[in-house]
């Protein structure tokens, strides 16, 4: 390995565990509680979570609707861009529209968000800045706040992107907990490969 490459390599793995320990330290769990309430009091009427993002905060978003759904909160990849072009007509009002976006700021973020609104959803924003736009167009807001990205040029998502997930896994766990999903419940959703198999200490 390059002399450059170690170093640039060095210097992500500080930037980025700094990051995560930041984010971590600074998680409160009483928004995490808040957002776990909205979600499943729209559940209890019958409505449904979607999950949105812009660029790269779209594939955590197709992410964490799996994530969700597979936890016992049925959750739905919302398309960013074809939201505006249609894929609304996958809204109703009332369901939670979670939205994903380290600025906050995009005009195509805005665009959407309008039409979501306009939909009569409620939002849940995940951003890295609480004076953001989408921040103040949200109902509830979770931090993923990141001073650095760990990279080269300090410009490709990167530890923006796993304080993203992270954020997302923790609500998550907060859901799957207060729903009381039990192990064979888990396999029943997961027949395949490893995960679908009963422990012997689950049986």
């Amino acid at each position: 390995m390059k002399k450059e490459e170690y170093q640039a390599l060095e210097q992500f793995k500080e930037i980025t565990s700094q990051e995560i320990n930041g984010l971590i330290s600074q998680m409160s769990c009483s928004v995490y509680e808040r957002a776990a309430s909205m979600i499943l009091e729209a559940k209890r009427m019958h409505n449904r979570v979607h999950i949105t993002g812009i660029g790269k905060p779209g594939h955590v978003a197709t992410y964490a609707a799996s994530l969700l759904s597979s936890t016992g909160t049925p959750a739905y990849f919302l398309h960013g861009t074809e939201a505006v072009h249609g894929s609304c007509g996958q809204l109703v009002a009332g369901d939670v529209v979670i939205c994903i976006s380290n600025s906050g700021e995009t005009e195509e973020l805005k665009s959407t968000v309008t039409a979501i609104h306009n939909n009569g959803c409620r939002i849940i924003a995940v951003t890295g800045r609480s004076d953001s736009w989408l921040a103040r167009h949200a109902e509830l807001c979770l931090i993923a706040q990141v001073a650095q990205e760990g990279g080269p040029l300090n410009r490709a998502p990167r530890a923006s992107i796993l304080v993203e997930c992270l954020v997302l896994q923790a609500l998550s766990i907060v859901l799957q907990v207060r729903q009381g999903l039990d192990p064979k419940q888990y396999v029943k959703w997961h027949p395949g490969g490893t995960l679908g198999k009963l422990r012997e200490d689950e049986i």
